[in-house]
């Protein structure tokens, strides 16, 4: 009985390998079997700074992370860190156009030129670039509103002074940079209006040395809440060294100052990132400048402190439900220059032609605004 079993499973063995015992048919072939290929969208950053560092890299590369998880094999995701110089942004960008990658997302005002210029090179790649302005067929721009969480940040610092005296460390003087330091003014002045803003500029956007040194220097002016507008966690990391309260900029720099952070100006680029990868996948990627702001959740006030007045954070959780319905207009007149110069007239609001070249200070802040 054995035996017979055996046999009878060679038989079947024999006609499933002649495909057919006494049918006419041909074999399949490998291309027919094969599953259909998955499209993969290669994707590309690249930082100015260490992503491991509590700072702008580690919020781009965060929203990378959460791309990879969004669409899991159906994204390949890399990134390069440190890119400073323009000459070493322009060979990383051809090297990653070059390695296939369809698109790159530029994530510093640095690589505008040599993105552009990489970019005519590689027409088929779709290229964004962080905070800058230019845009050709290929080449598309994006930034956020910073300047609407700044305000936010006032708010907080006015009600966490205690002699009015409010510290700000910068990087360069750049329309952008001024935004916020006016806002962040604006928004102390609407809890405190006696309060002053120092600003000392480091003419870098990632210099820890630098950095520190002027978060000492305002210290040493007898500033009890400092923040910043650089990308390390410095200034973070000293005024916790010297007990004096500090917002951080980009992410909530907790490690760097566990008990003196009372809240972080914070950015989130997970939304915009994923929208235009869907883009690429579907073939409706278009150059398409954006400036957003708290409609996208771009900007953040986070990891405010619990010793904050509870009135100031039910204000400020109010003005944010206002900018994220667009409904909230921040630079709004009568509003004057720390000159005296009138530049919004009453119920004049500020359009995005005046902010984007905004070269003052308004009333508060101390010093002059730094000759380009």
């Amino acid at each position: 009985m054995a035996f017979q079993k055996t046999a009878l499973a060679l038989v079947a063995a024999t006609c499933v390998l002649l495909t057919g015992c006494g049918e006419d048919k041909k074999p399949a072939s490998a291309a027919q079997n094969a599953a259909p290929a998955k499209t993969v969208i290669k994707a590309a950053w690249l930082y100015p700074s260490p992503r491991a560092d509590e700072g702008w890299s580690k919020q781009h590369d965060e929203a990378r992370e959460a791309v990879q998880k969004k669409f899991g094999d159906k994204v390949q995701t890399q990134f390069v860190e440190n890119v400073v110089t323009q000459s070493d942004a322009e060979r990383v960008i051809r090297d990653l156009a070059a390695q296939g990658n369809k698109i790159i997302f530029a994530t510093s005002f640095d690589y505008m030129n040599p993105g552009l210029k990489v970019a005519r090179e590689y027409p088929d790649v779709k290229f964004e670039h962080a905070t800058g302005y230019k845009t050709s067929a290929n080449f598309n721009n994006y930034n956020a509103r910073f300047y609407e969480a700044r305000y936010l940040a006032g708010k907080l610092a006015g009600a966490m002074t205690k002699n009015g005296s409010l510290g700000y460390v910068a990087a360069v003087p750049i329309p952008e940079v001024l935004q916020g330091i006016n806002a962040y003014t604006l928004g102390a002045q609407s809890v405190n209006p006696n309060v002053s803003v120092k600003v000392v500029w480091t003419n870098s956007w990632y210099d820890p040395g630098k950095e520190a040194d002027a978060t000492k220097t305002l210290i040493g002016q007898g500033c009890d809440v400092v923040t910043h507008h650089t990308n390390s966690q410095a200034v973070a990391s000293t005024a916790e060294s010297a007990k004096v309260k500090v917002i951080s900029y980009h992410s909530a720099m907790k490690s760097a100052a566990p008990t003196m952070l009372i809240g972080a100006v914070t950015h989130h680029w997970d939304e915009y990132y994923i929208k235009r990868i869907e883009q690429v996948m579907n073939g409706t990627w278009k150059v398409d400048p954006l400036w957003g702001g708290a409609e996208m959740h771009m900007v953040r006030l986070s990891a405010v402190t619990p010793d904050a007045p509870k009135a100031v954070v039910d204000d400020i959780n109010a003005v944010y439900a206002k900018l994220e319905k667009k409904s909230f207009p921040i630079f709004v007149g009568p509003l004057v220059s720390n000159e005296g110069k009138t530049v919004l007239e009453k119920g004049q609001v500020a359009d995005d032609a005046h902010l984007t070249t905004m070269n003052y200070f308004v009333k508060g802040v101390v010093g002059k605004v730094p000759a380009k």
